[in-house]
């Protein structure tokens, strides 16, 4: 899969600022294609390069355009009880965590949302969301919901984050907020288009990745010695596996081998080799670099924190376990 170059003026020009971001997804979302419809390998072409040009812009992006295609799989709903219109700006919360709880009600002909729902990215810059909430004990679905409203509440709680500052995840409050449903209970997390949404993400990981090995290759002081060619030979050799398994996997996902358990499969593996490789592009950069970049150069420096911070979405061991309870119940997915 390529990346293009980071010289994409209005990424550069929304670089840091998620409000300006926002706007670039509104007018991405215009003209990207979604996933699964042909053009899947543009898409997240695309995102690695908003990933390579800076992390918060494509961080405020991709959700929105994640929320386009889940809303175009579930078949367009009505949304215009909620007040969506043409300058709508989506986010997509889904996380759960202890002690929050958001819980969906049907009555008088309508659905709400009461409770609290964490891990909110960008609760306050976003209009509207696609947020999962509990039907039941067991049961959630997921719920498009207008986060502008007076139902809702963002929390002011401090965010500590030393990558990623400006797009901020906190928790938000609902109190009989109105919902319109996307999809039945399970839907959400059944759908193929959840692992195309994992890989998406992924994408951008292995842009942001490109964006330091762009650093690495050219060096703004010396120029590399013979260690730092070989740093640079291994980012190489890494990010280009890691950018031809992405363009398997878009071709996977439009010629229908990535949906069900194959599709889960395969968005396990690309997120943990992308995440494997980033993590050794930065290590390698920190060898090769030294600590000059990391405390002159601001570009530089917060690209570093921001990728951290961005691969911890993968859950690493967590989800190489995954990875492996899936090939033992469907040996059929192995790769090998």
């Amino acid at each position: 899969m390529t990346c293009p170059d980071p010289t994409m003026p209005e990424a550069v020009a929304a670089a840091g600022d998620p409000r300006r971001a926002l706007v670039l997804a509104h007018e991405l979302g215009a003209r990207l294609p979604t996933p699964g419809h042909g053009e899947t390998a543009a898409l997240w072409s695309a995102l690695a390069g908003l990933g390579a040009t800076d992390l918060t812009v494509a961080r405020a992006v991709e959700p929105h355009l994640d929320a386009l295609a889940i809303l175009d799989q579930a078949g367009d709903p009505d949304l215009t009880p909620l007040q969506v219109d043409g300058t709508s700006t989506w986010g997509v919360f889904a996380a759960e965590g202890p002690g929050a709880r958001l819980e969906a009600t049907y009555g008088d002909d309508e659905w709400t949302l009461t409770g609290t729902k964490p891990w909110c990215s960008l609760a306050g810059l976003v209009s509207h969301a696609l947020v999962t909430a509990w039907t039941s004990p067991r049961s959630r679905r997921l719920f498009a919901v207008r986060v502008a409203g007076p139902e809702v509440t963002v929390s002011d709680q401090p965010w500590q984050a030393r990558g990623l500052t400006a797009v901020t995840s906190v928790p938000v409050e609902m109190a009989a907020a109105p919902a319109v449903p996307v999809g039945d209970d399970g839907w959400y997390l059944a759908r193929p288009g959840f692992a195309w949404g994992g890989i998406g993400v992924a994408a951008v990981w292995y842009g942001g990745a490109v964006g330091l090995a762009r650093r690495l290759a050219a060096p703004t002081s010396r120029p590399l010695d013979q260690i730092g060619e070989a740093h640079l030979g291994a980012v190489d050799a890494v990010l280009t596996a890691a950018g031809t398994l992405l363009a398997d996997a878009a071709a996977r996902v439009d010629d229908g081998r990535a949906d069900g358990p194959a599709g889960a499969a395969l968005a396990l593996r690309v997120r943990q080799v992308v995440r494997r490789a980033a993590e050794e592009v930065l290590d390698r950069c920190h060898h090769a670099l030294g600590p000059g970049p990391l405390v002159g150069e601001a570009e530089h420096a917060a690209r570093v924190a921001d990728l951290q911070l961005y691969l911890r979405q993968e859950h690493a061991e967590r989800d190489q376990a995954a990875l492996g309870r899936h090939l033992v119940d469907h040996p059929e997915d192995a790769a090998w």
